[in-house]
């Protein structure tokens, strides 16, 4: 079969997927050398935003393999969606629970202004805030939601999570529906946006969302940059409404020296680094679904385009 993969990191993946027998693998990353290919390619494998330029000369795979769990380039207006696509799935939930965990410890432990203090010379013996009992709200909870509630489950947290619809899940104690996000920023110490790119997502934290909060709560980003109104964000911060924000995602990136992001008071920026997607990972759920696709079985991580993901 003929394999299509439009990735920087073709090379890389080539050598993974080699071994993979009948597999006659094509690619590389600049789009205009992959257009004979990619009309000679039933199986499509890579970056959305590449993948997107290959569709708009014309092309257009049976199945297609996003390296992403965000596809939001796919799902343009004047792009064909009549074919399969799936986003990557499973691979994500251990690395951002490890970036959730990391930024909630060090808002805890005070960290960054144990570092200013340091830097000062001034002695700071205030004591840290524990993460046992403490309310944390996952917005987002379906594969990274859940695992990200996993790895804070064994510290004691509250968890509570937003889905499209409100539905028993573990390890959450209370899974809400999107029309409960305002009533439980009232109740978290702190908020994580997992939330994908749709047009039920864009602008959900807004001054509104953000007056409701509490004046000690966190609020991470780590989902999309467009759900969040960035100049409610920071008048937000600039009013005490809450403690600090870690934003991970942006809506222009890289952000601009402007942006006003860069110079809000307890605002740490991550540059969208949260979840690298690992390589080997990614390839192993590629072969996964590669024989899947063979068997007609159901793919893993099938995007409805209707839904958005």
């Amino acid at each position: 079969m003929k394999i299509l993969i439009a990735e920087e990191e073709f090379a890389l993946y080539a050598d993974l997927l080699r071994a993979e027998p009948g597999l006659q693998l094509h690619g590389g990353s600049e789009v205009g050398r992959l257009l004979d290919a990619a009309r000679e390619c039933p199986v499509w494998f890579g970056e959305p935003h590449l993948l997107a330029q290959l569709l708009r000369k014309g092309c257009k795979p049976e199945w297609m393999q996003s390296t992403w769990a965000g596809i939001t380039p796919l799902l343009a207006s004047d792009l064909p969606h009549d074919y399969q696509l799936t986003r990557a799935v499973g691979i994500f939930g251990q690395v951002m629970a490890e970036y959730v965990l990391t930024y909630l410890l060090a808002h805890q432990r005070q960290l960054l202004s144990r570092v200013a203090a340091q830097a000062e010379r001034r002695w700071d013996n205030r004591l840290p805030r524990s993460l046992e009992g403490k309310r944390v709200l996952i917005v987002g909870s379906g594969d990274i939601g859940q695992s990200v509630a996993g790895f804070l489950e064994p510290f004691g947290v509250e968890l509570h999570g937003i889905a499209r619809e409100p539905r028993p899940l573990e390890p959450f104690e209370r899974v809400f529906g999107m029309d409960a996000l305002a009533e439980q920023a009232a109740w978290a110490d702190c908020v994580v946006n997992l939330l994908p790119d749709t047009p039920a997502t864009r602008d959900l934290y807004d001054a509104a969302f953000f007056a409701r909060m509490r004046s000690t709560a966190l609020f991470i980003n780590a989902g999309r940059g467009v759900a969040v109104v960035d100049h409610d964000l920071v008048a937000a911060l600039e009013a005490g409404q809450l403690a600090g924000a870690v934003i991970d995602v942006c809506r222009e990136e890289p952000l601009p020296a402007w942006h006003p992001f860069w110079s809000a008071p307890n605002l740490q920026i991550t540059g969208h680094s949260s979840a690298p997607t690992l390589p080997s990972a990614m390839a192993a759920l590629f072969v996964d679904n590669l024989n899947r696709h063979r068997s007609g079985e159901p793919l893993r991580g099938w995007v409805d385009f209707q839904r958005g993901y």
